[in-house]
């Protein structure tokens, strides 16, 4: 592999490592820019050594260099955000979005690891043996991760519902992607 293959590898891969460092990063775009930079520029000297598939090795490498970032961040200073709520929703097309939002401002509840764990696995749909791979622990780790935070996010997710949010779902509405069966 040389300059070339990195190139063209970043030019067709990098908005997907974008997102997943925009998830690992509670959805700040411009602290994921900032992630995936840094760790492009620490690849790129080792790019003829990485063997096999790089995308799996690259977003270990976001997720471990995420993970650390919190962590040393939180070491320094806790910082206050300048608006703690989300603007209010109105129903439309743009529920989507805010129930994104809403995901994503979940997913940044979650300790950096659990939150590693479910972005690698569900957002980038890998294997429980590849996200453990990635992350360099046991399967499972994996799993007992995923179950907790998934429980967590759902917590989460209920106490961020506004208090006029309805509890009862109108019977049309499709089930969630886990819940349909296939046939």
């Amino acid at each position: 592999m040389d300059e070339t293959d990195f190139t063209d590898f970043v030019t067709h891969r990098g908005p997907a490592l974008l997102r997943t460092a925009y998830l690992l990063c509670g959805g700040d775009r411009g602290a994921a820019e900032d992630l995936l930079q840094d760790v492009l520029e620490r690849a790129y000297p080792r790019w003829r050594r990485i063997r096999g598939r790089p995308e799996p090795y690259l977003r270990a490498a976001l997720a471990n260099a995420a993970a650390n970032r919190w962590r040393n961040r939180s070491r320094r200073v806790s910082e206050v955000p300048l608006r703690d709520e989300a603007p209010p929703a109105w129903p439309g097309p743009e529920q989507q979005i805010v129930e994104e939002d809403r995901v994503v401002r979940g997913l940044h509840a979650l300790p950096p690891r659990m939150r590693a764990v479910l972005v690698l696995r569900f957002f980038d749909d890998m294997a429980e043996a590849e996200v453990a791979k990635a992350l360099r622990c046991s399967l499972g780790t994996v799993k007992s991760q995923t179950s907790r935070g998934l429980a967590r996010l759902r917590e989460v997710l209920d106490d961020d519902l506004p208090a006029d949010h309805p509890d009862d779902l109108p019977a049309d509405l499709p089930a969630p992607v886990h819940e349909r069966t296939t046939t």
